[in-house]
């Protein structure tokens, strides 16, 4: 594995439903990025469409999906970086149904223009359940990559620890999360206990997952300018976000939580563009994985699961699982 490597966190603002200039914008940021000695870029989650699933464009540019997955592959070769481009949904035809379906996915594509990996969503938020199917039992797979071995993870999945359990027992040293996560995803009640509830929920998980699991966790959420101009109408759906009172406001790109990181065991969060922020812009990131070894060598976290004698047994459609 690599011992040390740059990633770039691209922290994207996606424009609704317009793939074209979502993709050409990505496409500067990765350039740059390879310009600066990069090894991988990340982006967010949605980046190419926004969450607008009752948007009547919205299944149209899903259907596009195949030709920016391609654009990308070679990107990846033109630029000579490795890229997690976000997720890019994905409309197929249901093979007992016959009738459209969308999934969520993620992809690792090599610097050779190769896609080493692919991972649909699993665990859906609660809103996106009536427009994507999730990949329910399917097994979360570690991908063999030029920066080590990587599990792939997608947004409301980083609330299920045995999520990042399941990849680190098979071997994954990084976890790589785009991500669509909103301030305005918190009830009624949250904000007004907290206004920052979800960022505070992001800040802690993060750090967590990254100690619990002796990992490298490299999470990038879509940013946005913090208000928004005259008759522009962008910004996270209401259905994303609030319900109740608070969602009869007029929406707003101050919704975006932003916050896209490296956490480390030791060292927490790396970032310093987009960590604190919520704004669009790309923070570089050397990670050194020599924290993660430490990590393991003083907690001990993978060689305890992988004896025979650990105690914890999980339940997976009627199936023991050790983890």
């Amino acid at each position: 594995m690599a011992s040390n490597y740059k990633v770039a966190l691209i922290q994207l603002h996606p424009k609704k439903v317009n793939p074209e200039l979502n993709f050409q914008t990505a496409a500067a940021f990765v350039r740059s990025a390879a310009q600066q000695g990069a090894t991988l870029a990340v982006l967010p989650e949605y980046h190419l469409t926004n969450w607008v699933p009752d948007d009547p464009l919205f299944l149209h540019a899903c259907s596009q999906s195949n030709t920016y997955l391609q654009r990308y592959q070679s990107l990846a070769l033109e630029s000579k970086i490795n890229i997690v481009p976000g997720t890019i949904v994905e409309a197929h035809s249901d093979s007992q149904t016959k009738e459209d379906k969308l999934v969520n996915v993620a992809y690792f594509i090599s610097s050779h223009g190769t896609i080493l990996g692919r991972y649909e969503k699993k665990n859906l938020w609660h809103p996106e359940r009536p427009h994507l199917t999730s990949s329910t039992t399917s097994p979360h797979e570690v991908i063999q990559t030029p920066i080590g071995p990587v599990g792939l993870l997608i947004c409301w999945d980083l609330a299920f620890p045995e999520a990042f359990r399941e990849l680190i027992a098979a071997g994954a040293k990084t976890i790589i999360v785009p991500t669509f996560w909103t301030l305005a995803d918190c009830s009624p009640y949250g904000l007004s206990v907290n206004p920052r509830a979800e960022a505070l929920f992001l800040e802690s998980t993060l750090t967590a997952r990254a100690y619990e699991n002796t990992c490298a966790v490299i999470f990038v959420n879509a940013g946005g300018p913090a208000t928004l101009r005259d008759g522009e109408a962008d910004g996270p759906s209401p259905e994303k976000g609030v319900t109740g009172p608070a969602s009869n406001t007029k929406p707003s790109n101050s919704h975006y939580a932003g916050l896209s990181r490296v956490a480390l065991p030791f060292v927490g969060a790396l970032g310093d563009e987009t960590k604190d922020s919520a704004s669009e812009g790309m923070s570089i990131v050397d990670v050194n994985m020599r924290h993660v070894e430490e990590a393991e060598a003083n907690y001990k976290v993978r060689e305890d699961i992988a004896s025979q004698s650990w105690h914890y047994l999980y339940r997976h459609q009627g199936r023991d699982m050790k983890l």
